[in-house]
């Protein structure tokens, strides 16, 4: 059995124990998939409104999860509840942004770079193509790469956390955070140059 297997009978396991009346295992799904959460409620709200859209979005969830039929995951299923949540209350406080306004949508990405399916054309030598997340099995590098990731736009965060550590498809992403496949790609271009500085200037000189 591998490590998905054990996870998916894991999570299979909560989700009973929630619908159950469990709280512990409802706190438990909160824990496993908060933070990825939050950040596409920031992306698509603004970090003023994330929290208040992701517990919205959870006591939605709650209300919904007998009907969860495991189609897709629950990480995708709770992901599509919470980009809603975002929507809709960024419409109310008539605080959406317009990311369709993004300069240069796609100057530069069929460059040295990337190619035009997004994924790298001449990757950094200790960019991990198949797994970009074994990047943060180093402990130094990871709170870098934190660092970074804290620092960025939240939409480029959401896109890139989305796109390189979720490995959800460009579809998705722009379902998700409601915008143009031109921006996604943008948006995770921009994240992955910004990080790309980071990971040369720790090979470099073990600092960030």
């Amino acid at each position: 059995m591998t490590d998905t297997d054990n996870t998916d009978t894991e999570e299979a396991a909560l989700i009973e124990a929630a619908l159950a009346g469990d709280d512990q295992a409802y706190i438990r799904l909160i824990e496993r998939h908060y933070s990825v959460m939050l950040t596409v409620a920031t992306g698509i709200a603004g970090s003023s409104l994330a929290e208040e859209v992701v517990q919205e979005a959870w006591v939605s969830a709650h209300r919904a999860l007998s009907k969860f039929e495991g189609r897709a995951s629950l990480k995708t299923w709770l992901l599509r509840i919470v980009s809603n949540e975002a929507k809709n209350r960024a419409k109310r406080e008539s605080r959406q942004q317009s990311l369709d306004a993004l300069p240069g949508e796609t100057d530069g990405l069929e460059g040295m770079k990337f190619r035009a399916d997004g994924h790298w054309a001449n990757a950094p030598a200790h960019w991990h193509l198949d797994s970009p997340e074994a990047l943060l099995e180093q402990t130094q590098l990871h709170r870098c790469i934190n660092k970074t990731l804290a620092l960025l736009p939240p939409a480029q965060k959401a896109a890139f956390v989305l796109r390189d550590l979720e490995q959800r498809s460009f579809e998705e992403i722009c379902q998700l955070l409601d915008i143009s496949s031109a921006n996604a790609r943008v948006l995770v271009h921009r994240a992955r140059l910004s990080l790309m500085q980071v990971i040369d200037r720790y090979q470099e000189t073990g600092q960030c």
